[in-house]
């Protein structure tokens, strides 16, 4: 059975915040490229990093690992980090483990923009 990719749509807000939406599964075998998008964005140093996570149809250990290693390379490098527009599964996730307390979470992106991008 062939793996859905994962799909990655980085955007960026006239105040400096940098928006990565993800659609699809976020799972050990289609990680690399939000992997790669988010430490590219760490890297850039917006004044917010925002997760949309509306479109993501499934997410394991590992995508809740990565984003909780964003999360910490974020706060090192100075960008406030938020998660926004979380699907079913992505909050069922967060709340099943405990997670959901350690991030910066909007209903909406538009929110988490309005917030702090």
């Amino acid at each position: 059975m062939p793996v859905a990719p994962l799909a990655v749509d980085v955007r960026r807000t006239p105040s400096r915040a940098a928006v990565c939406a993800l659609s699809g599964d976020l799972d050990i075998e289609t990680l690399a490229p939000a992997r790669e998008a988010l430490d590219l964005l760490v890297a850039e140093r917006p004044r917010a990093l925002i997760v949309d996570l509306g479109r993501v149809d499934f997410c394991d250990s590992s995508g809740l690992n990565l984003l909780l290693q964003t999360r910490m390379a974020a706060a090192d490098g100075g960008v406030s980090f938020h998660l926004a527009a979380l699907s079913g599964p992505v909050q069922h996730l967060l709340e099943l483990t405990g997670a959901k307390a350690v991030f910066a979470i909007h209903e909406t992106v538009e929110a988490a923009i309005a917030t702090d991008g």
